[in-house]
């Protein structure tokens, strides 16, 4: 996405604190899919250097696209990106913030001037948005009638919030309720998640936090999914809103936890969804108690080896202690006795051997068919392979179980083409979650099906849904 790591191997405090800011306001495009282009990850490199300032970085930008008129207002909405990167890194490089629902608004007139008319503007509209965490359903945001006065009660509620005595973790929750609050209002027709972020990471400076700008550099996706899920309902279906998805963000933001943070993992199951992962768990669960090596056998074997010995033994040791009166030890029976032993023991090793090696290749092939069956599941649950310990002898793979996941992959695929039909196999892959080779995959399947086409070229085309 950009070059600025040599600045943080470097580590000049002047030059890293920008790369810093520019590396979170770049990231942050991802919160609606988008992706600024090479000139400005070249340009932004400049200003870290100190060779532009941000006012001559907005005017190179302005003079570019007016160069490449056949750049501007494309699909992809990377003249949108570019600007708007530069108009984030210029506001979070300031010493100065006012928490007012006034400089909320005024974020969003600085970052959206040039792109959007309604830039500033409360919408006098009523808005939904089919989002791909919901599979298509929407958050039910603020009327048009009341987002103002919303907006001037969820401000007076947070500055009137007395912080004195919570935790440092229970003041990051707050604030991350006040944030989420605030998202769901969505007072602009587009670019809320961007503004909310932007002001956030200034209030968070005033209250002497000190956000990690590289998580949203790589997690803004993730961001605006857990607000999504934080501000959704649906009690018929058992569906609640949740900030757990937002504390992990926050947790890692401010307070320097691990969480994972995996915008799959936030999606809401459909039905056949949660059958193909109830499918596939009692599928593991199958070969995990059916599966029982044949210690048994093994030790019967080696008991039985054990007394054959011990018998022969006896044989030549009473041969030998109690010769006949008429004749001498039998030699060439002792050796012929001793020879059979270990003609005995030999075998039995190698029965032993040929056995074990056979359980090895059965449970080899068993765990690579339940390795196999979670692949193909795609992430649609994790299966629990390592709790398979004793594979089957005899496993049977699920095909219908598979081909479902297949199918519930391809569902996936669709939506999100049908929502954003410039997507790139790329962007599929980072909001799903899965790699790259298998919506590749995916696709090819779909175009080979004539469920979609692509309208003109890999770069500048788009997907069209010929049959869902």
């Amino acid at each position: 996405m950009h070059d600025f790591d040599e600045y943080e191997r470097l580590g000049e405090p002047g030059k890293l604190e920008k790369s810093e800011t520019w590396k979170a306001a770049i990231g942050l495009q991802g919160a609606d899919g988008l992706k600024p282009s090479q000139y400005l990850i070249e340009t932004a490199k400049k200003n870290i250097e100190g060779d532009v300032t941000f006012d001559e970085v907005k005017e190179l930008l302005q003079n570019y696209y007016k160069a490449n008129p056949e750049k501007a207002g494309k699909p992809d909405r990377i003249e949108e990106a570019d600007k708007v990167s530069a108009h984030i890194a210029e506001i979070l490089s300031e010493k100065t913030f006012t928490f007012s629902p006034a400089e909320y608004i005024t974020i969003h007139k600085r970052l959206f001037t040039d792109i959007y008319d309604f830039a500033g503007k409360i919408r006098d509209y009523n808005i939904s948005k089919a989002e791909w965490v919901l599979n298509g359903e929407t958050v039910y945001y603020a009327s048009a009638d009341s987002i103002q006065a919303t907006l001037d009660y969820d401000f007076l509620q947070e500055k009137a919030f007395n912080y004195k005595g919570l935790s440092k973790e229970q003041s990051v929750q707050r604030i991350a309720k006040f944030v989420s609050d605030l998202w769901q209002i969505h007072p602009f027709g587009e670019g809320n998640t961007r503004t909310t972020a932007v002001f956030a990471i200034k209030y968070l400076r005033i209250l002497g936090f000190t956000a990690a700008n590289d998580l949203f550099t790589e997690k803004s996706w993730y961001f605006r999914n857990a607000l999504v899920r934080a501000n959704y309902n649906d009690y018929k279906n058992g569906i609640y809103s949740t900030m757990e998805y937002l504390y992990r963000f926050f947790g890692n933001l401010l307070l320097g936890e691990k969480n994972i943070l995996k915008s799959r993992d936030l999606r809401i199951k459909t039905e056949n969804e949660y059958d193909t992962v109830k499918s596939s768990i009692d599928t593991v669960k199958h070969l995990s108690d059916t599966a029982k090596p044949p210690i048994d056998t093994v030790k019967h074997l080696s008991d039985t080896v054990n007394d054959t010995v011990k018998h022969l033994s006896d044989i030549v040791s009473d041969t030998v202690k109690h010769p006949s009166d008429t004749a001498k030890p039998p030699i060439d029976t002792v050796k012929h006795l001793s020879d059979t032993v270990n003609d005995t023991v030999k075998s039995s090793i190698d029965t032993v051997k040929y056995l074990s090696d056979t359980v090895n290749d059965t449970v080899k092939s068993s765990i690579d068919t339940v390795k196999y069956l979670s692949d193909t599941v795609n992430d649609t649950v994790k299966l629990p392979i390592d709790t398979v310990k004793h594979p089957s002898d005899t496993v049977k793979l699920p095909i219908d179980t598979v081909k479902h996941s297949f199918d519930t992959v391809s569902d996936t695929l669709i939506s999100l083409i049908k929502m954003e039909p410039h997507i790139t196999a790329a962007a599929i892959a980072d909001k799903t979650g899965l790699g790259i080779a298998t919506v590749k995959r995916h696709i090819k399947k779909l175009k080979d099906s004539a469920v979609i086409e692509r309208i003109g070229s890999d770069k500048t085309g788009c997907w069209k849904v010929l049959k869902d």
